[in-house]
């Protein structure tokens, strides 16, 4: 997971301003699964998409099950972070979310790729922080 953006609210321009941060490092992707909230149906976020090649696809109302990765993910994120501290100010929050981050993909071992952890699939020589 290449960011968690902790704010009090999160519009589309936010989506839009943390992707544009993102993947110019990591890529841009081909796809990205979104849910109906807000921050997703927006014109912002569907001129951004259109412009860098990239389809939003949507999940059905009501569905969570549509997009099961991240509905696990938000579940191990909840166990593993936010149920394991209290955030007392936002940057509280940023500073423990970056640390849970690193640690999910620099140490954390996941099963659904063979024990190994994310950040080997970008450093193919085995470094065990971002690319330089």
């Amino acid at each position: 997971m290449p960011a968690l953006d902790p704010q009090f609210s999160y519009r589309a321009e936010d989506v839009v301003k943390t992707l544009e941060q993102i993947c110019p490092v990591v890529g841009y992707p081909k796809t990205i699964r979104v849910d109906q909230g807000t921050e997703f149906v927006s014109r912002d976020l569907e001129l951004w998409a259109y412009t860098k090649g990239v389809t939003l696809d949507f999940s059905r109302r009501g569905k969570p099950t549509d997009n099961a990765f991240i509905e696990a993910f938000n579940g191990r994120f909840r166990a593993e972070c936010l149920n394991q501290h209290w955030l007392l100010t936002l940057a509280d929050a940023t500073e423990k979310l970056e640390d849970w981050r690193r640690y999910y993909n620099e140490e954390r071992p996941h099963g659904a790729i063979g024990n190994k952890v994310p950040i080997s699939f970008i450093n193919p020589d085995g470094a065990t922080g971002p690319p330089s």
